[in-house]
């Protein structure tokens, strides 16, 4: 899979302010890009630090088309592995 130019934006500018909805409420959170060796490459993710929903790590991954690590899990874009973001 492509990664698509939001995507290289997002990567390229180091972070990204979504609106997610955590402990019930809706909060505007920073996503910081991470960089995680995967054997002999590293892969590009975007972290933040403290918990949230599953359902919204995988809805934030599929919209945002990359990687999101929280404190409780990372999910993927629906369809791609770590290696479809290696060296970018």
């Amino acid at each position: 899979m492509a990664v698509d130019e939001r995507a290289k934006g997002i990567i390229k500018e180091g972070s990204i302010q979504v609106r997610v909805k955590r402990t019930g409420m809706y909060q505007l959170i920073t996503l910081r890009v991470k960089r995680v060796q995967l054997g002999q490459e590293k892969f590009a993710e975007l972290y933040f630090q403290r918990v949230i929903d599953r359902t919204e790590l995988q809805r934030l991954a599929n919209e945002l088309k990359l990687p999101i690590e929280a404190e409780n899990g990372r999910a993927l874009p629906e369809g791609t592995s770590p290696k479809d973001f290696a060296g970018l």
